[in-house]
């Protein structure tokens, strides 16, 4: 809230009494200014003895000029304003009185009115409270047009040389009086616009100077190099602001003084061992990864922290275990913290999963990554993976003829969650023994083993039943010769060893193959054709070169390259599948981006994940003196469809 003083034109008129009747204030908006009923009834005491002075005056007012005294405020409801009467006292009474008796008089009158100089409160625009009126003064061409009797309220505003040629038709001394009142509002008016302009200009001068400031400010904060909060309070602090330069350094100084304190306790000392507390967890879980060849969180790449010498000093440090009963004893904890040993372990291992599984990956046993789907399930039952029929054709509807109902059946295939897993002791007798090393490799061999499991589920599909894979729900095998029209036949399967030629033959059967419109009697392998060539080709390790050489024609080493022509136009990859062992059976699969066939559940994650169970609670602490690290694996794998495989088991 603020206190402001404004100036507003008002209304008179004369009693009975030969006083002057006059309206102080009304309601509504004045000099931009909104005055409500509620704060001009509220202020009907102030207006009670203000004094009315001929002019507005900007350094104060003259005893000269008090020309009356306001007595007898009150409320006019009709008029929505505050009311008052003028008795003429003082030096300019009798240009009051002659006035007065002027503007009740007929004909043409000058544009005199009076302008209340009030102080007052408001919230934004809105004025909620009048504080003190000044005056009510008397003035030539009030703000608001009001004049001293209400018929002038009509007239249109005038300039200040039309109001001198009006006060030359007003006779004796108060024509000299109105004339002498003119030079001096022109005064007024020309000081007032030259007072506006250096406003103006000294306005836009701080502007620059602000915008001065803010350029020092980013220059002297880049060199500063100070930490990001830091930097921003400074900013924060003189942004906007015109300051000198000896400000800015000495808001900088503070900042590093203040970063300086803060950080000061944090410094760990020691040629490579941890000797105090560190200042946050994230310190502590940075030095555990470095410790067992985890990669650090994202953002925390460059905490600073100490080198940990073990496992058993880290394991001493958190839980003050010296004699090593396999419990919790504050008393000899070395780090004050919330993190327990078990919790840094199992984040710093798990990490170590994910980064050996993508070592491995890109090693090659992420080999199946291309062909499959990966869908996440919200819980561990059944997985049913529904292959929805299309619409063979569209049948001809005559006119007024009712239509016919399509067929469109489905098929169901089913896959079942499997858990996988098993713990490593993690013993009491390996901490003391400080055998960091093979706690390293524990989650690498985890992960070795998660990722091997996955790889052979998969790879299983092709070479489970002799070859021909498992059952679908059609009644058929994965991989047969029976003809697609008949039911559980899925004509994806040959013997011819792989070559060019049969490499053409085997997109061409998969190319053919039929969308599934229904299971029914009548339908089966009658749906369009499927028109996709497949793109994987899946060997074992003894047909890599030879796979590389039919799909890559530029690598054949004969003389007359017979597949080049063939293979044009039909670009494939060569996936070598590491658990075959049949050196001569091969497969095609179809981009499973266009048409999906295996599909990959995962539970908790596709990784395997790393559990450790450990404190003076457990009971493995206490019969067997060891934490167990227990990994855990939960997978479902299954085919939704047939069409976009193909295999070849070569007699």
């Amino acid at each position: 809230m603020e206190t402001n003083q404004a100036k507003l034109a008002v209304d008179g008129g004369v009693n009975a009494a030969g006083e002057f009747e006059i309206m102080a204030i009304t309601a509504g908006e004045g000099n931009g200014w909104q005055w409500s009923e509620v704060a001009l009834r509220e202020s009907l005491a102030l207006w009670n003895g203000a004094e009315c002075f001929v002019d507005h005056s900007l350094g104060g007012h003259s005893l000269r000029d008090l020309g009356g005294i306001l007595h007898g405020a009150a409320w006019d409801a009709e008029r929505k304003g505050v009311t008052a009467r003028l008795r003429a006292v003082g030096p300019s009474a009798g240009l009051v009185n002659e006035l007065g008796r002027q503007m009740l008089a007929d004909g043409a009158k000058p544009r005199v009115g009076f302008s209340a100089d009030v102080l007052f409160s408001a919230e934004g625009r809105k004025v909620n409270k009048i504080l003190r009126v000044l005056s009510v003064d008397l003035v030539f061409n009030p703000a608001r047009g009001g004049a001293f009797l209400r018929a002038l309220n009509s007239l249109e505003a005038h300039g200040v040389d039309t109001m001198a040629d009006e006060v030359q038709e007003v006779t004796g001394g108060l024509a000299a009086q109105l004339q002498g009142d003119v030079a001096a509002m022109r005064t007024l008016l020309d000081v007032q616009a030259e007072r506006a302009k250096l406003a103006l200009e000294a306005d836009e001068a701080r502007k620059l100077r602000v915008q001065m400031c803010g350029y020092l400010l980013d220059s002297a904060l880049t060199g500063a190099r100070l930490p990001k909060p830091a930097a921003d309070q400074v900013r924060k602090q003189l942004s906007g602001q015109v300051f000198e330069a000896e400000t800015l350094n000495a808001a900088i100084e503070d900042a590093r003084n203040l970063v300086a304190a803060l950080t000061a306790g944090s410094v760990v000392a020691g040629p490579g061992r941890v000797h105090a507390v560190f200042s946050s967890e994230d310190q502590l879980q940075a030095a555990v990864d470095d410790l067992l060849g985890a990669p650090r969180e994202a953002g925390q790449e460059n905490v600073k922290t100490a080198r940990l010498s073990g496992i058993r000093e880290l394991y001493l440090m958190l839980t003050g275990d010296d004699n090593m009963h396999g419990g919790y004893y504050a008393e000899h904890a070395r780090l004050a913290t919330t993190a327990d040993f078990s919790g840094l372990v199992k984040n710093a291992l798990n990490k170590v999963v994910a980064d050996a599984w993508a070592e491995l990956g890109r090693a090659g046993y992420e080999w199946w990554k291309p062909i499959v789907t990966v869908e996440h399930c919200n819980t561990l039952n059944q997985v049913t993976g529904i292959l929805v029929g299309t619409v063979g054709d569209l049948p001809t509807v005559a006119e007024g003829a009712a239509y016919s109902a399509l067929v469109v059946g489905d098929s169901p295939e089913v896959g079942n969650f499997t858990k996988y897993g098993g713990y490593i002791p993690l013993t009491l007798e390996l901490i003391d023994r400080d055998e960091t090393r093979k706690l390293r490799a524990y989650p690498r061999q985890l992960a070795n083993a998660g990722l091997r499991k996955v790889s052979s589920q998969i790879a299983a599909i092709f070479t489970a039943a002799a070859g021909v894979g498992p059952t679908m729900a059609d009644g058929g095998a994965l991989f047969n010769i029976v003809a697609s029209t008949v039911a559980g036949g899925h004509a994806n399967l040959r013997t011819v060893a792989l070559g060019a030629p049969e490499w053409d033959v085997t997109q061409t059967a998969v190319y053919n193959q039929r969308l599934l419109i229904s299971n029914g009697a009548g339908v089966i392998g009658t749906g369009p054709k499927t028109a996709i060539n497949p793109r994987f080709l899946l060997v074992p390790r003894t047909l890599e070169l030879i796979g590389k050489q039919v799909l890559y024609p530029q690598l054949e080493r004969t003389a007359t390259i017979n597949s080049e022509n063939q293979q044009r136009g039909h670009a494939g990859d060569v996936i070598t599948v590491p658990e075959w062992t049949d050196a001569n059976d091969w497969a095609a699969v179809v981009d499973p981006r266009v048409a999906p066939a295996i599909y990959v559940g995962e539970r908790f994650g596709l990784m395997p994940e790393i559990f450790i169970a450990g404190g003076d609670l457990s009971p493995a602490v206490f019969t067997n003196d060891e934490h167990r690290m227990k990994v855990r694996h939960f997978l479902a794998v299954w085919v939704a469809d047939y069409r976009p495989l193909h295999k070849s088991n070569v007699v």
